[in-house]
């Protein structure tokens, strides 16, 4: 089969390699049929995640059909068609029984790091009847490739960790398509102001069609002064980092309110400074997660009942093949207006 191989910082290519097989009774062999990029993967092409290592297949979203299952697997057969979780999990181990997947003993976020992932045309699923969800027939299986990772992730590590309530004030720092995720749930719970910023107009633009109150471009006004100005000098009731750079997480620690949330979504491959002489006194809760996606089943039914729209985050179409073109696009996406990638193997 062909997959996209990780060769070390800044290296990448689309090769030749040997198809996946079952290794172990709770495993499955699905065909990608609809696969994309994160942003954790140009994290990785950048060397933050050193446990990456050279000649992984990246990739951890997706959806596929289902090649073969080993003789353990009881909730899935040949055929079925299948959104990939992208955290694997054994749902027996004690974070399991917790509901803290990402910590799974056996699991957790493998696929594409610590295991080979989804970008190629088959990968092979540990634990499937936990791991895998069923797409029932005539589904949008490109939005549900949504419910892989950012969905999940932009609800857990940003929506619910922030304890967004009615009525709050929320400012999400970053406008890529987990900060958008974040801004799309946020939504179930009516906070009056949503706050987006970031440093793409063309981003804010869509933020702004996706439901923000309120964007700023933090390159071109200074975005503390407008959000104490936006809230009387208060600050915001949550503030949700999904960049993951030091700037983007000391802006959430200069504009949170008393009392306040700042939820971390981004993956931070540098240190950043607590800012605890200011911090100190004044309430604030700051949260970490990697995403669970225990909150999946329910994400998968607001999709189905489109009160939520996540395929409109899809910006750029490319077949599997063409994903050497897909990452230039996707790391140059101020310049292509890009937010979410998608790839086709059919």
């Amino acid at each position: 089969m062909k997959a996209l191989v990780y060769k070390g910082p800044g290296e990448k290519s689309w090769e030749e390699r040997p198809k996946p097989a079952i290794l172990e009774p709770t495993d499955a062999l699905v065909k990608i049929l609809k696969t994309t990029i994160c942003g954790t993967d140009l994290h990785i092409m950048k060397g933050d995640l050193p446990e990456v290592k050279k000649g992984r297949i990246l990739g951890h979203e997706g959806v596929g059909i289902i090649e073969e299952v080993g003789s353990s697997v009881a909730n899935f057969k040949k055929g079925d068609h299948v959104i990939i979780s992208c955290i694997t999990s054994c749902g027996k181990c004690e974070y399991c029984k917790k509901g803290m997947y990402s910590h799974c003993e056996k699991g957790g976020w493998i696929l594409g790091c610590m295991i080979d992932g989804t970008q190629a045309e088959y990968v092979n699923i540990p634990y499937a009847d936990n791991s895998l969800y069923a797409i029932p027939a005539g589904s949008d299986e490109e939005a549900l490739v949504m419910l892989s990772d950012i969905l999940p992730t932009g609800f857990e590590c940003g929506v619910l960790n922030g304890q967004v309530k009615p009525g709050d004030t929320i400012a999400i720092v970053g406008a890529g398509p987990v900060g958008m995720a974040a801004l799309l749930t946020a939504q179930f719970y009516t906070p009056a102001e949503i706050i987006v910023i970031d440093q793409d107009n063309n981003r804010l633009n869509v933020a702004k069609t996706f439901g923000a109150t309120h964007i700023i471009n933090s390159d071109t006004e200074n975005a503390v002064g407008k959000i104490m100005e936006l809230t009387n000098g208060k600050g915001v009731d949550t503030a949700i980092e999904a960049v993951g750079v030091p700037a983007t997480f000391e802006l959430c620690e200069a504009i949170i309110g008393a009392g306040g949330h700042i939820a971390n979504i981004g993956v931070h491959g540098k240190s950043v400074t607590l800012h605890l002489e200011t911090l100190w006194s004044r309430n604030i809760s700051i949260t970490t997660r990697l995403v669970d996606t225990v909150t999946t089943p329910m994400l998968f039914k607001t999709v189905q009942s489109k009160k939520i729209e996540p395929k409109k985050l899809i910006t750029h179409r490319f077949t599997l093949d063409q994903v050497i073109q897909a990452y230039d696009t996707f790391e140059h996406a101020a310049k292509e207006k890009a937010l979410k990638v998608l790839l086709t193997n059919e």
